[in-house]
């Protein structure tokens, strides 16, 4: 499944599920957000049966990325059962996202 884009709403709602979620904080100005964007799409696809994944735009939901702590981008957060669990800020690559959800979901 492809990353959805979220809103504070769909947010809040999506991390109280029981799949973990990794989500990404990105803005469209940001060329690395965008670079990043393909294997973060296809981490999405691959991990489909055990993570759910999202995107929050951080022009669009400013309030959101400040309450989570958000001062650089991209950065992808874990969560799971609503509390943040671990975060990546600007993975290097597919590879990085890997290791970093292994990790994380290990925790």
């Amino acid at each position: 499944m492809a990353a959805m884009n979220m809103n504070q709403e769909q947010f809040k709602q999506l991390i109280r599920e029981e799949k973990p979620v990794l989500v990404d904080f990105w803005a469209p100005w940001c060329s690395y957000c965008r670079r990043i964007g393909p294997a973060y799409e296809k981490i999405g696809e691959e991990y489909a049966d055990s993570l759910a994944v999202g995107k929050i735009n951080i022009d669009e939901e400013p309030q959101l990325a400040g309450a989570e702590g958000i001062e650089d981008i991209p950065t992808l957060v874990l969560y799971r059962n609503g509390k943040a669990v671990d975060s990546i800020i600007a993975p290097g690559s597919k590879a990085e996202i890997d290791r970093f959800i292994q990790e994380a979901l290990a925790k």
